[in-house]
This record gives structure tokens, sequence and C-alpha cells, in this order.
């Protein structure tokens, strides 16, 4: 059965110890900082056997040389078409990640738009999405387009709904608030922030999340409900025309006036 331990690091970001629960084996998903990754396989006894790296930002590649000092044959897998250090098991749609020691396989899907080459590792009911989904909202664009951005989030949206979603940075308190920027009478969201904060005033990540659950109350997956199209309307000046439409005024309006 697969086991996924969160450590922290820098201020808000996750890297991912994916296990299992019958041997010390594990695979690491995107680390930024080498330290704190380092602490936690002494600490809990593991066994790194691979890295996965899911696009080529210094928060989650940072740590690769270091770890591999210490691990110098670690296999470093991550896309093809981005710059990872180290990068031996290069990546595209369709591939197929098989951690031998774990027992586990990880299906590779091209999901562009935050960054031109980003990919995410889909398997065993979980999903490793970097920096594409997250709790309540999705990345900004950085060198990827909104129109990939945005075909990116469909394609998750159609992953089984009690899928396990591990991004990669504790923004969900934060999301919420934009999220009640676009529908401030949904009740879901006074839900999932009461929820939240109560996880995190009890020392807990918000991350994992249903995938499921996005479905009511993050405005970037629900481009296509009244309400949303209505505030996209509203902040645009003008009518929108395409759910992809909506979600590019949306996505602009936080990268401009909340962020």
């Amino acid at each position: 059965m697969i086991q996924v331990t969160p450590v922290p690091a820098f201020t808000d970001n996750y890297i991912w110890l994916i296990g299992n629960t019958d041997n010390p084996c594990v695979a690491i998903v995107d680390p930024g900082d080498a330290t704190p990754v380092l602490d936690a396989l002494t600490r809990l006894a593991k066994q790194p056997v691979a890295i996965l790296i899911t696009h080529h930002h210094r928060d989650h590649v940072g740590g690769i040389d270091q770890l591999l000092q210490a691990y110098p044959d670690l296999p470093v897998y991550g896309p093809a078409n981005e710059k990872i250090p180290h990068l031996n098991h290069p990546l595209t749609e369709g591939a197929d990640v098989h951690l031998e020691a774990l027992g586990l396989n990880f299906h590779v899907m091209e999901l562009p738009g935050y960054t031109a080459g980003h990919i995410v590792y889909y398997g065993e009911g979980s999903l490793f999405c970097g920096d594409t989904l997250f709790a309540n909202g999705c990345g900004r664009v950085f060198d990827g387009t909104l129109h990939d951005l945005y075909a990116s989030l469909q394609r998750i949206a159609q992953l089984p709904a009690d899928t396990q979603v591990y991004c990669t940075h504790e923004y969900t308190v934060d999301n919420i608030g934009f999220a009640k920027w676009v529908e401030p009478d949904n009740p879901a969201l006074d839900a999932r922030l009461e929820e939240s904060w109560a996880l995190l005033d009890a020392g807990h990540p918000t991350v994992p999340f249903e995938l499921g659950r996005e479905f009511d109350t993050n405005p970037f997956l629900r481009t296509h409900i009244p309400e949303v199209i209505a505030k996209a309307e509203e902040i645009a000046g003008r009518e929108t025309h395409t759910p992809a439409d909506v979600f590019a005024v949306l996505r602009i309006w936080k990268d401009t006036e909340y962020d």
C-alpha cells in the first residue's frame, strides 16, 4: 500500500517521500532543498531509490546535487522538455515509471501551462502534480500559456474523483480567499476554510486533498458554473464565450489584483 510522507521545505513547499508499508525504500518528489530530505531519511530510516521531478523551478530541483552526493546512484526522472540537473530518465507523455523496489507504478502526463514542459505522475490512486493544480487553486503561467494550463486542468479533472492530489505548496487558505472573491455565497468554501484552519492549527498539512472536492470549491475547475461565469464577465466588462475564456479572466485577475 502506498505511503506518502510530507517533508516541509522553505516557507510553504512540500517535498514528498513516496513509499509503501512493506519496506524502507522511498522515492523523492521535487526536492528543492536537500537538507530537510536528508534529515527525514535519517529520522525515518528510509532508503531513497529515485528522484521524481515535475518541472525545472529551483524550489523543485535545488536539492538534487546534494542528494546525489549522498546517494550517487539515484536515478533522476523528469520532463524531457525541460532542463533538469542530472536528469538521466527523461519522460514524455504516456511513459511509465516503475519503482521496482517499491512495487509501485506511475503514469506520466505532460501537462504544460505553469511551465512549458511540466509533467505529473499518476498512479496508485494518487497524483503528484507539482504546481499545476493546488487545493482550491492552480499555478500561474510562467513559460507556458493560459490555453495550455486550462487544457491541463481539464485533463486532471477527468481522473477519478477519489484521486489523492499531492501538490507542492501550502496555499490552501490563501486560495480559498480568492475563491471567495469569485463566489462569496458558496457555502462549501466556508466549510473548506474551517477544515483547513483546523488542520493547520493542529500542525497538519492541508495536502493531500481529494480531487472530487475541488469541483465544489476551486474556481478554476468551476468555469462552467453560472455564478463563476457572471463574476468573470463582471471583472472583464464583457461577455465570455467559453469556459477557457472564463478561466483566463480569473487567472489574470488573480495575478494582477489578488496575489
